[in-house]
C-alpha cells in the first residue's frame, strides 16, 4: 500500500522556533529534504512577519530554492495579500487554514468561523484561477485549548464549507496533541460517511505520545496521507510541554515496518534531522534520531 507523507517541517516545524534559522540554511534544509524521497514539502508561510518572524523570508527562500522535479512545494496562505506575494515566487499549492473550534479560530485568526469562510473562499477562488491546487488545514479537530472537546459534527461543518469552496484536500489537525484512537475513529466515522478517505490527510502532534497510535487507527480507517515534521519539529504554544509534530522519520519507520511503501530513505531523513538540529542548536525529538545517536 502506497502511503504519502507530507513534510511540514520548514513551515510548521520552524515557525515556533525562537532561534532564527538563516535564509541560506532554510534553503539547504529544504533541498536536503528534497533528496529524501519526499514528493511534498511545505516550504514557508506568507502570514504577516509580525506574527511569524521566523518565516519573514518566505519570498526569498522560494525564489532562490533549487527545486526538484516531481516535488510539490507548498506555502501557507492567510489571505489574498499573502497569495499575491506567493504567486510572484511560484508556489505549487496554496494552503489555507482555520479551526474547527471558535476559541482557537478567534485566537489564531482573530475572526469567528463564519467570518473566516468568505476570506478563505476568496483565496481559493484566486488560487484556482492561477491553476494552483488548494489544501485546507482544519485545526483543533479533537480538542481545543480554549473550548475543550470538539465534536465530529463541528469538524464536519467546517469540512462542508471547504469542500463547497473547491478545496482539493483537507488536513485534519490534532493541534494540541491530546487525541487518542477512539476519538480519531469517531471523527473519521462521521466524515467518511459523507466523503471519501482520499479527501483527507491526518496531522498529529505528539504532545502525549499518542500520534503513532492515532496514525495506525487512521490507516485502519482508510487514510493514506499523513503530515509530519522532520525531527518532530514544532509544538503548540497552548500546550505546556508539547513536543511538536510527529517526526517524519518515526512515521516512516512505522509505515515501512508495517509493509507500506513510503519511498523515503531512513538515512537521508536522519541526515536532514541532524542538519537542522545543528542549525537550531538543540537536539531534535524523534525516536529514530535518538536510536541513531546511540549507534542504532
Amino acid at each position: 500500500m502506497k502511503i504519502r507523507i507530507k513534510e511540514v517541517g520548514p513551515r510548521d516545524g520552524l515557525q515556533n522556533e525562537s532561534h532564527f534559522v538563516s535564509t541560506e540554511d532554510k534553503i539547504q534544509f529544504i533541498e536536503q529534504l528534497s533528496e529524501t524521497g519526499l514528493d511534498y514539502i511545505e516550504v514557508s508561510s506568507f502570514v504577516h512577519p509580525k506574527w511569524i518572524p521566523q518565516l519573514a523570508d518566505a519570498s526569498e527562500v522560494l525564489s532562490k530554492l533549487n527545486r526538484k522535479e516531481g516535488i510539490t512545494y507548498a506555502a501557507l496562505i492567510p489571505n489574498l495579500m499573502g497569495l499575491e506575494k506567493a504567486l510572484k515566487v511560484e508556489i505549487d499549492e496554496a494552503n489555507i487554514f482555520m479551526s474547527a473550534s471558535e476559541g482557537h479560530n478567534k485566537s489564531n485568526i482573530n475572526k469567528t468561523i463564519s467570518e473566516t469562510f468568505p476570506v478563505l473562499e476568496g483565496v481559493v477562488k484566486e488560487a484556482k484561477a492561477n491553476h494552483l491546487s488548494v489544501r485546507g488545514y482544519v485545526s483543533t479537530v479533537l480538542a481545543c485549548p480554549y473550548d475543550g472537546p470538539v465534536t465530529p459534527e463541528q469538524v464536519l461543518h467546517v469540512v462542508d464549507h471547504l469542500v463547497d469552496m473547491g478545496v482539493d484536500e483537507i488536513s485534519l489537525g490534532d493541534t494540541i496533541g491530546v487525541g487518542v484512537p477512539p476519538q480519531v475513529e469517531r471523527l473519521l466515522e462521521v466524515l467518511l460517511s459523507k466523503y471519501p478517505a482520499s479527501l483527507f490527510a491526518m496531522h498529529f502532534h505528539d504532545t502525549y505520545g499518542t500520534a503513532i497510535a492515532n496514525i495506525v487507527k487512521s490507516l485502519e480507517m482508510g487514510i493514506a496521507t499523513f503530515d509530519s515534521s522532520i525531527g518532530g519539529l514544532g509544538g503548540c504554544p497552548y500546550a505546556k510541554g508539547a513536543s511538536g509534530n510527529v517526526a517524519t522519520e518515526d512515521v516512516n519507520y512505522l509505515l515501512t515496518q508495517m509493509g507500506c511503501n513510503t519511498g523515503l530513505s531512513r538515512s537521508k531523513l536522519l541526515d536532514t534531522a541532524f542538519f537542522i538540529e545543528h542549525k537550531l542548536g538543540k537536539q531534535v525529538k524523534s525516536r529514530q534520531a535518538e536510536i541513531a545517536r546511540n549507534g542504532g
